[in-house]
């Protein structure tokens, strides 16, 4: 789907940001770009839609150059998702979605359709959100707008720098869940950059680690965990600090009346349990038919600020 030929990206003609890179990523892969800050993540990003020009070598799509694509037509096939949401906050929900299908000039009803199919896959009912304006949404839910924006057209690929690193954490393990999911049903070709490797592991098919503008190494995440290539990709894997929430090292026993809570599997994923407690401060959680404790927000936020403070080294 997208090969890299010895592809070079210089922006002083000496220091190389990308340097000599060979890779192919596969059609309807999620590919993850991770690495520490300098190392060509986003510059490999812009190079794929042409946002900044190569140096040397070259980035073929289905085995064609893409300088031989008319520029409209190449953007047109390629989604992109920033960090930065980038909604038109003077437009409605509707109207920053139908951006592109208006330009490629799609029918109203088509258009229309359109929006109404991609927010349902969300969990944004259309009814209630295509008319407001995007300060009335809350962080993760504008983020969530940001990706359909960028499905809307139907492209074959999608670009997303860290899109979900300026969230809270519920929210950002919430849309991790939503994109594993979404892509199931949309089988596209997804290259995310990310700084970090839990997110990268969760995410990825394949994880290219990348240092100073070259591979260190290119794996599954289970490759890379199982064997990892250098000292550096090491020590990499070893900076995602502990492991990840465990409910049953987090539930509280039951002291009280819990008719009231609503009752999630143990097994339940993440994006369950994370609904659960958007509109509930405690659950019951249950494990073979019964209840075996209690789960809290607190709980949630306590466990993900103790990570926060490991990652720094406070």
């Amino acid at each position: 789907m997208i090969r890299f030929e010895n592809v070079s990206k210089s922006y002083d003609g000496d220091t190389r940001v990308v340097d000599s890179l060979d890779m192919e990523i596969a059609r309807g892969e999620f590919f993850v770009l991770i690495g520490p800050s300098g190392c060509g993540k986003t510059t490999i990003l812009k190079m794929i839609n042409r946002l900044i020009p190569l140096s040397e070598g070259y980035i073929r799509i289905d085995g064609k150059k893409i300088s031989e694509y008319p520029i409209h037509e190449l953007r047109w096939r390629i989604g992109y998702v920033l960090q930065q949401i980038a909604l038109f906050p003077h437009m409605t929900i509707e109207e920053n979605i139908s951006i592109v299908p208006e330009l490629k000039q799609w029918k109203k009803t088509r258009i229309r359709n359109r929006v109404t199919e991609l927010m349902e896959m969300v969990g944004l009912d259309p009814d209630t959100y295509r008319g407001r304006k995007p300060s009335e949404l809350s962080g993760g839910q504008q983020q969530r707008i940001g990706v359909i924006r960028a499905l809307a057209a139907d492209p074959d690929i999608i670009l997303m720098d860290e899109p979900f690193s300026a969230l809270d954490p519920i929210s950002r393990l919430k849309l991790q869940d939503d994109l594993l999911h979404l892509q199931k049903t949309i089988k596209k070709t997804i290259v995310f950059v990310t700084h970090d490797i839990q997110e990268a592991m969760k995410l990825g098919d394949r994880i290219c680690i990348l240092k100073n503008g070259q591979i260190e190494q290119l794996g599954t995440p289970e490759q890379i965990i199982k064997a990892p290539a250098t000292p550096f990709v090491r020590e990499f894997i070893d900076s995602a600090g502990p492991n990840p929430f465990a409910i049953s090292e987090h539930l509280s026993p039951i002291t009280s009346d819990i008719s009231e809570l609503e009752i999630v599997s143990i097994d339940a994923e993440w994006s369950e349990i994370l609904d659960a407690l958007v509109t509930a401060d405690r659950i019951a959680i249950q494990k073979d038919s019964q209840v075996i404790g209690t789960l809290s927000r607190e709980d949630i936020l306590s466990f993900l600020a103790a990570d926060a403070k490991e990652r720094v080294g406070e």
